[in-house]
């Protein structure tokens, strides 16, 4: 298993902890702060399915003005995770 805690930047969600395992699988994801339904419908989303495909799809998603939002900050934490495999 690998595992992460991402400090966000940009988003009103501060932090972001990840789990996969060793085939780069997620098995879990939780963010602190942000927009609760939304972001536990993405966490549920993303539960089992491969990292590069979570990044495929939601890499590069804004929220409103903002340059990232909390999917892309997710694309981020995973991309550092990944680094771990």
């Amino acid at each position: 298993m690998k595992h992460i805690q991402y400090p966000t930047q940009g988003t009103c969600s501060v932090l972001i902890d990840v789990v996969s395992d060793d085939n780069g699988i997620i098995q879990s994801v939780a963010f602190l702060g942000g927009c609760s339904g939304n972001l536990q419908g993405i966490c549920r989303l993303v539960q089992g399915q491969k990292i590069d495909d979570v990044i495929s799809r939601l890499e590069g998603i804004r929220c409103g003005d903002k340059p990232t939002s909390c999917p892309d900050q997710l694309c981020k934490a995973l991309e550092q995770l990944k680094a771990k495999l």
